[in-house]
């Protein structure tokens, strides 16, 4: 009954037109879910009858209490950081899979081109320092992760695979924003480096494997003990890959591409880790520790208490009087007596 009373609320008009949707494309439950809860909250009609507050604040909090009770039912999140970007069918479309059919795409066109004989044209895309900054041709900082040569479509395809696989993982756990936020860390601080580097020197990139790579440590730093081929976690699956790339780049004295590996590791480690994501590490936190500024310590006078002579007098003596009384002043001690004499001495000159 609630739910049927859920739908009469929703009104007929809206109903019947995510109806007619579903019937002609087929969706599956999820988007229609999606559908019809995005259309709720946009029309304003509360999702099941309750009391009305005349406070506007009061009447807002109410309704999104129990939205949110009700899209957490379903399973449904109305976070848009955490959605699909669109729907094929019964197929999310997210991030990952529109950045992985834009490389396909352009790797595609790059094919074709050589073929034309048109492959001069590629080098438009390819960063260059000396371009960059000479002729201020500064789209070359971006679009040298799109060129993907046809004499590497083998290598190519294992890189958008991994890309499609722990992308998206990623892209799951961290949101969208940050998500696209990490790509761009990835795709511009290399050929950033390259830049300043190119005061002293020419540089030149072209490819995005170490920009790939970077979103797998980034899984990696967010699974690290996830089983993947072999039963290898990731994270030595990780320091493996990056070894056997260091090795091959130092045997051939590839400097730069080098720096740009490093620095794509190093940019996606960090991104992820100033999130406060994965496991803790003694040796990140000693670093992090070191970063934060350090309380400033000022040394304070141990006071010293100022008591009256007096009470110094009672204190020390009465017990020497006690003594006395029970004991005879024959019992006294050298100390007691140099103490008893003392406190006489301030005595009378206090009388004085």
């Amino acid at each position: 009954m609630a739910v049927a009373g859920l739908f009469i609320n929703a009104g007929r008009s809206g109903m019947i037109d995510i109806i007619n949707r579903a019937e002609d494309e087929f969706l599956s439950l999820p988007p229609l879910l999606q559908e019809f809860f995005r259309w709720l909250e946009h029309s304003g009609v509360e999702p099941h009858p309750g009391p009305k507050v005349n406070a506007q604040d009061s009447d807002v909090g109410l309704r999104s209490e129990k939205r949110g009770r009700l899209f957490s039912m379903f399973g449904v999140t109305t976070s848009d950081d955490y959605r699909p970007v669109a729907w094929m069918g019964r197929f999310p479309v997210d991030v990952t899979t529109i950045l992985v059919g834009i490389h396909v795409a352009l790797a595609i066109v790059a094919c074709l081109l050589v073929a034309a004989g048109g492959g001069g044209l590629l080098d438009l895309m390819m960063f260059d320092s000396a371009r960059v900054l000479g002729s201020g041709q500064v789209w070359r900082l971006a679009t040298y992760a799109f060129i993907h040569s046809p004499m590497q479509l083998l290598w190519f395809a294992i890189e958008m695979y991994m890309l499609f696989v722990f992308g998206r993982e990623v892209e799951k756990f961290i949101g969208q924003r940050a998500y696209i936020v990490l790509y761009a860390v990835l795709l511009f601080t290399p050929s950033l480096l390259l830049t300043l580097w190119g005061f002293s020197q020419r540089t030149g990139l072209a490819g995005s494997l170490a920009l790939h790579f970077g979103v797998f440590v980034a899984f990696a730093t967010i699974y690290p003990s996830a089983e993947l081929l072999l039963r290898i976690t990731a994270k030595w699956t990780a320091v493996i890959l990056g070894a056997i790339y260091t090795l091959q780049l130092l045997a051939y004295h590839s400097w730069t591409d080098l720096a740009v590996v490093w620095t794509s590791i190093a940019a996606s480690f960090c991104f992820v880790r100033l999130r406060g994501v994965g496991p803790e590490l003694i040796w990140w936190e000693n670093f992090k520790a070191r970063l934060q500024p350090k309380p400033k310590f000022k040394v304070v006078p141990k006071p010293v208490p100022t008591r009256r002579e007096e009470d110094d007098i009672s204190e020390s003596v009465d017990p020497i009087l006690d003594k006395i009384a029970k004991s005879g002043i024959g019992s006294l001690t050298p100390s007691e007596r140099r103490t008893l004499d003392r406190a006489r001495d301030r005595l009378l000159k206090g009388s004085k």
